[in-house]
């Protein structure tokens, strides 16, 4: 089999629902996406009390949320309140019942 060292293109729909599934990769993101989904918002400190991890490590998984854009945060010094990003969650959303449909 002859092997290509050419990028391969894909389609836009086809990369953001790696961007998302890959975000959904862990667990605790997606418990962190259940526990937000029931609330309008909350602080990364709130986050903490609820799972049993260090605040480092919650605010890492916040980060690779944030950057598949599936939360958004909007900083309150001296803390970030993280809510769902309605948009793109639906976006999200459709594009994985497309994918298994």
């Amino acid at each position: 089999m002859k092997r290509s060292l050419e990028h391969i293109e894909y389609k836009e729909d086809t990369e953001a629902l790696a961007k998302f599934a890959k975000a959904l990769g862990h667990p605790t993101r997606i418990a962190i996406l259940k526990h937000l989904e029931n609330q309008s918002c909350c602080f990364t400190g709130d986050l903490v009390d609820v799972f049993p991890l260090a605040q480092s490590t919650v605010s890492q998984h916040l980060k690779e949320l944030k950057n598949a854009g599936l939360i958004q945060g909007e900083l309150k010094p001296p803390k970030i309140k993280y809510c769902i990003d309605q948009e793109n969650w639906n976006i999200a959303k459709s594009l994985f019942q497309k994918f298994f449909d």
